[in-house]
């Protein structure tokens, strides 16, 4: 004889109502928002809609020389009206040899030990007809120098179609200690999430997602997830990536080599969960939706 009776706990996720039992708060948009440090909507300006840190966008002459940057954009980067996936888009009209950044400390959501975060931006390109030879950086996180660690999404310069990798590299010593040639190591031996196959074109956005976790714990527990329109494409675990960073000289760099536009960039301070990816994805207003005020 079966026995029918239930649990309590059991009727009571029964008893609940639907909208009840489908709530996850790391899901919902006040979690979102509590979690976003930084916003460029690129809406009538390139300076940044939301910020824990300093909103200015800065341009430096060399790319090694931000402490000498001045305000705005240069002349190869444009405010595109109208051209946007939500309203206004960034444009880099060419590659230049200046270096477009927002200075980092908060407006990453760094910290010394157990960093974790989340990069959420569009893109519209095609990268085989707009992209210049050589690598392609839309996004980095960088500080005082490369070898000190570092954390970006790139177009590999000698692919096609162009691979699309989501990257995050340690100091040095800690990837790869015999010093070999980035391109010459495979896949599994670099800390990348690679795509080889990658979807973007002229005539669509694109949402490009990366999550990371365990930046400077210290072991090898670091991890790195890829999602392309709200789906998981690639990932990586099992890294110690520790950085080496003087916070103060850190920065969000935009648009390295790059030839196209870039809108909503927004950054949060912890790793986004996969349904939280498809609510950024869909977000019908995009990430200003979540700090607008009604």
């Amino acid at each position: 004889m079966h026995d029918f009776r239930l649990s309590l706990p059991v009727l009571v996720a029964l008893l609940a109502p639907a909208s009840l039992a489908a709530a996850t708060p790391n899901a919902s948009p006040a979690a979102l928002r509590d979690a976003l440090t930084f916003h460029a909507a690129f809406d009538g300006t390139a300076d940044a809609t939301l910020a824990r840190g300093d909103r200015q966008v800065y341009t430096a002459a060399e790319r090694t020389k931000r402490e000498a940057a001045a305000p705005g954009l240069p002349a190869e980067a444009r405010i595109a009206r109208g051209e946007g996936r939500f309203g206004d888009a960034l444009e880099f009209r060419g590659k230049t040899k200046a270096q477009v950044f927002y200075h980092g400390g908060a407006n990453l959501g760094y910290k010394p030990a157990n960093w974790s975060g989340s990069v959420s931006f569009w893109m519209r390109l095609d990268p085989e007809k707009d992209l210049e030879p050589g690598y392609c950086d839309p996004f980095q996180f960088v500080a005082q120098a490369w070898n000190e660690g570092n954390l970006f999404v790139e177009f590999s310069k000698d692919h096609t179609p162009r691979h699309f990798r989501f990257g995050i590299m340690a100091v040095t010593k800690y990837w790869n200690p015999q010093n070999r040639k980035y391109e010459e190591m495979p896949d599994a031996e670099r800390p990348i999430a690679p795509v080889h196959q990658h979807p973007f074109r002229r005539d669509r956005w694109t949402h490009v997602l990366v999550t990371f976790a365990n930046i400077n714990s210290g072991t090898t527990d670091g991890r790195g997830t890829l999602y392309l329109d709200g789906k998981r494409q690639a990932a990586m675990s099992g890294w110690n990536h520790t950085f080496n960073w003087d916070v103060t000289k850190s920065a969000l760099t935009l648009g390295l080599n790059y030839t196209g536009f870039l809108d909503d960039f927004a950054i949060f301070d912890r790793e986004l969960t996969a349904d939280e990816v498809t609510t950024v994805f869909t977000l019908p207003r995009g990430v200003s939706g979540l700090h607008a005020t009604p």
